[in-house]
């Protein structure tokens, strides 16, 4: 009999209780210099952008038509994500810079997104494919949603009140984001032998990306230190109390450990992200200055 996670699970009926206790108490909080600053919220930008470009891909191509409205809307969340980190980044700069030169007048080497987000939606194995694999975007989105959760809970208590106010709005839509992956992860992971294969494949690629968001930098450590960011060791224990069980119920086996780390967030990309952002910036690069 199929499994699957109900539309209306929180964190909690996956099998976890999300605890935000992760960012650092306002009264042990350090001073962070402003170019610091300014890059932790760009990484935490540059995430949600790459990824709504890559479910956009999905508008007009979805498998149903509910899919594909479902998807274009998640993309539209992590772009309204985005688009307020970029700002807020944008103001703390000396010239302000604008959300649109943050986004499109950055090259490849600027950017700080994890590897995972800019992978094609075909699936780095099959990336040469004209079409993408569903089960890669949704695994994808189930583990990034997972993540994503614990971390904008930690960080509505960041001593940034411009970030927390952002992080207290993303917290809503990145749930839909969960429960959405996460019902579609039980269909499809406990459903038909096609299907089942696939996502535990998708699982397999993609899992080992995780370990470059667990690893702290030295960026990670200054925004703890200063009261902005989230500890990723607590932010790991929680992100593995809601994907692994919710794995396993939908009849996934879950990896072994792997000592792979990509290296996104250094600046330090696949040969994807060049195309996704070559597409993505050639009109405002074709254009510069100009307004609709």
């Amino acid at each position: 009999m199929e499994r699957q996670i109900p539309m209306n699970a929180t964190p909690t009926t996956m099998g976890a209780e999300v605890h935000t206790e992760t960012a650092v108490p306002s009264g042990s909080a350090t001073h962070m210099d402003s170019a610091t600053h300014i890059a932790y919220l760009l990484r935490l930008a540059d995430n949600a952008l790459v990824l709504s470009h890559r479910l956009a891909e999905w508008t007009g191509h979805g498998p149903v038509l509910e899919e594909d409205i479902a998807m274009t809307n998640i993309a539209l969340d992590l772009l309204g994500q985005a688009r307020l980190l970029y700002q807020h980044a944008g103001s703390l700069s000396a010239p302000t810079r604008t959300e649109d030169e943050l986004a499109y007048f950055r090259d490849t080497a600027q950017f700080r997104n994890f590897t995972m987000l800019e992978l094609p939606n075909s699936g780095v194995a099959s990336a040469g494919a004209a079409d993408g694999d569903y089960a890669f975007t949704i695994v994808r989105n189930f583990l990034y949603s997972a993540w994503a959760l614990p971390l904008w809970q930690a960080l509505a208590g960041s001593a940034d009140a411009q970030l927390a106010a952002i992080a207290g709005k993303a917290v809503k839509g990145t749930r839909h984001h969960l429960r959405h992956a996460g019902d579609w992860l039980g269909r499809l992971g406990d459903g038909t032998e096609e299907s089942h294969r696939r996502m535990e494949t998708a699982l397999d690629m993609l899992l080992p990306y995780t370990n470059e968001w667990f690893a702290a930098d030295e960026l990670d450590r200054a925004a703890l230190a200063a009261g902005i960011g989230a500890d990723l060791a607590g932010l790991r224990e929680q992100w593995l109390a809601i994907a692994r069980p919710a794995a396993e119920a939908a009849t996934l086996r879950w990896p072994a450990d792997s000592g792979f780390r990509s290296t996104g967030k250094q600046g330090l990309h696949s040969e994807h992200l060049d195309y996704l952002l070559n597409e993505m910036q050639s009109l405002a690069r074709a254009h510069p200055g100009a307004v609709w």
